[in-house]
């Protein structure tokens, strides 16, 4: 049992019938999944006059454009994984395999399919896919693709259901795996498959299509998830912490995502925004899907926050109004906490909105 204590003013249940006239701080450790203290402000604490230093709120706005075509660009990266973007007007032209790094994909617009020697999976706006390191695959385009990529060290697991049971956040049914088939390509003269290995490319061009098996069994191999079959964690009396609504784990970071739900209760005094927090060992970053994102002013789908830890944040000024009356939210987005510090690259830098910190102001 935690030694929990209290002292002074403080609301009887986190984030709910918060002091008049006080701001409710989270200041929690493992990423909202360890011990966990609330502290009362008179003021907010990302009301701000000027930062100077690496550990401003930083945002990216849609910048798909920008990137290579029918490439990924690296924006925020440590050694346990790598976050790109990337987008893809018309079929990729080489197979692919990742000899460093599981990836995880996020489809953001566009339609298309992945061939794998596993065999294939249609692609579409929403679609999460899991491709396990030393998978061989190619994409094919229908409608142009941009795409939020996760590059891990370790593999994507599902999180632990505990009390909520197996079919909590979704139902197993809806993930889609491959059915074995051999790649559609059969009429060219070169199959060079691309092997990332090491942040190297080495080219292996085969006669015939490398896409070739007849069958497979185990416990390897792809995966398909929709973002709009997640079945949201809701309390009309409590604001569920980002940790609810995990998707999948890996070796010291989480992916998060935010759904379209009820909001919590006007009625019974909860905070309904996303709470004012210290997550002082996790950095923090969101990808906006789509939907209208009350939490946050001038935000567009396609964009990106970065919030290093050791920094509060939370919602914009005009959040707790906007969100007064409102009693359901149609947004849908990312998350990625990650235990170590994310470098941001030289692309990040070039094209960020360096004033967007001064947005709580």
């Amino acid at each position: 049992m935690e030694n929990v204590k209290a002292s002074g003013i403080y609301a009887k249940q986190a984030h709910v019938k918060i002091p008049n006239g006080l701001y409710e701080e989270e200041h929690g450790r493992k990423g909202f999944f360890g011990r966990v203290s609330h502290i009362y402000h008179e003021h907010p604490p990302v009301n701000w006059k000027n930062i100077e230093g690496e550990l401003r709120p930083r945002n990216l706005p849609e910048k798909f454009s920008l990137t290579d075509d029918n490439g990924f660009c690296p924006i925020l990266q440590n050694d346990d994984l790598q976050i790109n973007l990337g987008r893809f007007s018309k079929d990729d032209p080489f197979f692919f395999r990742n000899a460093d790094f599981d990836e995880l994909f996020f489809i953001h617009e566009g339609k298309g399919r992945v061939e794998t020697i596993y065999g294939h999976l249609s692609l579409a706006k929403g679609d999460y896919l899991v491709i396990p390191r030393g998978t061989t695959y190619k994409i094919f385009v229908t409608d142009p693709l941009k795409m939020l990529k996760l590059e891990s060290r370790s593999e994507f697991e599902d999180p632990s259901r505990g009390l909520l049971g197996p079919n909590a956040l979704y139902d197993q049914t809806v993930i889609e795996t491959p059915e074995c088939a051999v790649g559609s390509e059969t009429n060219l003269k070169d199959y060079t498959v691309r092997i990332k290995r090491l942040g190297k490319i080495t080219s292996v061009t085969y006669p015939f299509n490398p896409l070739d098996a007849k069958g497979w069994k185990g416990s390897v191999y792809p995966r398909k998830l929709s973002i709009y079959d997640i079945c949201p964690i809701m309390s009309h009396r409590y604001h569920i912490p980002p940790s609810g609504h995990t998707t999948f784990v890996a070796k010291n970071f989480v992916v998060c995502s935010f759904v379209e739900r009820p909001l919590e209760d006007k009625d019974h005094g909860v905070l309904k925004v996303p709470f004012y927090h210290s997550n002082i060992d996790f950095d923090e970053v969101i990808f906006y899907h789509q939907g209208s994102f009350f939490s946050r002013d001038n935000i567009e789908p396609g964009a990106l926050t970065f919030h290093p830890q050791g920094i509060h944040h939370g919602p914009h000024p005009n959040a707790f109004s906007a969100a007064d009356n409102k009693t359901y939210t149609d947004e849908y987005a990312v998350m990625v906490d990650t235990r170590f510090p994310l470098r941001p690259t030289s692309w990040f830098e070039k094209n960020e909105n360096k004033d967007y910190w001064k947005s709580w102001m």
